[in-house]
């Protein structure tokens, strides 16, 4: 059982392992589409602005004019390549406010709820010739940036369209008296891009209910597995609670059986029935085996009721006078003679109601185990305090209880597995009867022990 066990542990966090990997990867995948769409309709949507905005394309217009003004002086040899450069930059800087302002207005018109960074940023301008590209900015080759719109940093940028202008241009002017006139072509390289406000978040929630579903199943994966597994350390538990029941019955049974057996035979013997002073021991001896095994049977009988199930006849007792007669019964009732008894007293309420009979019962179980699982010399301590509430607290020098065993000493049929105990008889039913009586008075018990040092059970009665 305990292998099998094991084997469904393993193999549970196997399963869970691998559960946990299909749904990360789903979950990734899932995030990865989303995203991608995301992007993609807010991509389809500032394209919308960027082609039907009339205030944008005249901005765009006037920069781009400007520009092909400056490109005309540069041709003609009157401004240098970082003249070119640093006009475009100011043309830029003049418009760009008024760019971005009406930017967040084509965004409110289109009802995009969430924030938008946008730019368009050159990225490269040549002069188109047969014999020899004249390049102008190449974006690759320059740590400078142009421009217009948002400052977007390259780790957030998205991209939304790279637009190439290609044209050709002619100009004339009087230089030096004569008509000049010139051709070129122009390549003008554009790239669009956008940086979204929490654009992860808004990922995410659009995820919210994909991934509570999957903590839903992984839960119910978990608890299902959980109880499984309970479940059979449950059964384990019962299956050897029932064997060591069956084992423990069943030597407490053997020595009375054996003894009547013996007893049975002794008085079918004809010298036997000639003497009647040995008829009247073996009768005796069937009578103490009888007894014995009516206490067995009623101990069964009677730890098959719940504290709920116990009817109590509750009765004023003197405390200290009580618990004295109990204890004093006790003591004489053992028959070693190494026993040392302490009592400790301290009352301030003198009385209370209890059914003396469960009670005494209670306490006796108690003091029988103190003798059970003690050494040689045995020695038992009782303190009674009686202020807010009854407390008895018996302590012994037995050899203790195993940490892992104490949540387990009031269950029933429980026996702790210390290997000194093995020739000590029961049934494990007496701290489970004791714990409810106890109980059943509205009271608690507990204990404190550790191994080799002996163990101390603690009863609480209230007075009410």
């Amino acid at each position: 059982m305990k292998r099998k066990i094991n084997l469904l542990i393993i193999a549970s966090i196997l399963g869970l392992i691998a559960l946990s990997i299909i749904q990360g990867y789903l979950v990734n995948n899932t995030y990865k589409l989303k995203k991608k769409a995301f992007i993609t309709e807010t991509r389809r949507s500032i394209s919308q602005i960027d082609d039907f905005s009339p205030a944008l394309d005249s901005l765009s217009d006037f920069w781009q004019e400007n520009f092909l003004n400056t490109l005309v002086d540069y041709k003609y040899g009157l401004a240098k390549k970082a003249d070119v450069f640093n006009r475009l930059e100011l043309v830029i800087d003049s418009i760009n406010d008024t760019y971005r302002e009406e930017y967040q207005k084509e965004l409110v018109k289109n009802n995009i709820p969430y924030g938008i960074k946008f730019h368009k940023k050159v990225t490269a301008i040549v002069l188109l010739d047969s014999i020899k590209n004249d390049t102008i900015f190449d974006i690759d080759k320059t740590p400078k940036r142009l421009y217009l719109g948002d400052s977007i940093s390259q780790e957030n940028a998205h991209r939304v369209s790279t637009t190439t202008w290609q044209t050709d241009h002619t100009s004339s002017r009087i230089v030096n008296g004569e008509n000049q006139e010139i051709l070129f072509y122009l390549l003008f390289i554009t790239k669009d891009e956008m940086d979204i406000d929490g654009w992860k978040k808004i990922v995410f929630k659009q995820m919210l209910g994909l991934l509570l579903l999957s903590f839903i199943i992984f839960s119910i994966v978990i608890g299902l597995l959980y109880y499984s597994i309970k479940s059979l350390i449950s059964q384990k538990k019962i299956a050897d609670i029932k064997t060591d029941f069956v084992n423990n019955i069943t030597h407490e049974l053997k020595t009375p059986l054996a003894t009547l057996t013996l007893a049975t035979k002794m008085l079918q013997k004809d010298e036997i029935k000639q003497q009647p002073q040995l008829v009247d021991n073996t009768v005796n001896t069937i009578e103490r085996q009888n007894k014995r095994l009516q206490k067995l049977i009623d101990q069964v009988l009677s730890n098959s009721l719940g504290y709920k199930e116990i009817q109590l006849n509750r009765e004023s007792v003197n405390i200290e006078a009580y618990l004295n007669t109990v204890l004093d019964d006790f003591q004489l009732s053992i028959t070693s003679n190494d026993i040392t008894l302490n009592r400790k007293f301290y009352i301030s309420k003198k009385t209370i109601n209890i059914d003396k009979f469960y009670t005494t019962t209670a306490l006796l179980n108690i003091l029988e185990n103190a003798v059970k699982y003690a050494g040689e010399s045995i020695v038992v301590d009782c303190t009674v305090e009686s202020n807010s509430e009854l407390k008895i607290a018996i302590k012994d020098n037995g050899i203790g209880i195993f940490d892992k065993d104490k949540k387990h000493v009031f269950d029933k049929f429980f026996r702790a597995g210390n290997k000194e105990i093995h020739n000590v008889k029961g049934l494990g039913l007496g701290l489970y009867y004791t714990n409810q009586i106890i109980k059943a008075h509205n009271g608690n018990i507990a204990v404190e022990s550790k191994e080799g040092k002996g163990t101390t059970f603690i009863l609480t009665i209230p007075f009410n």
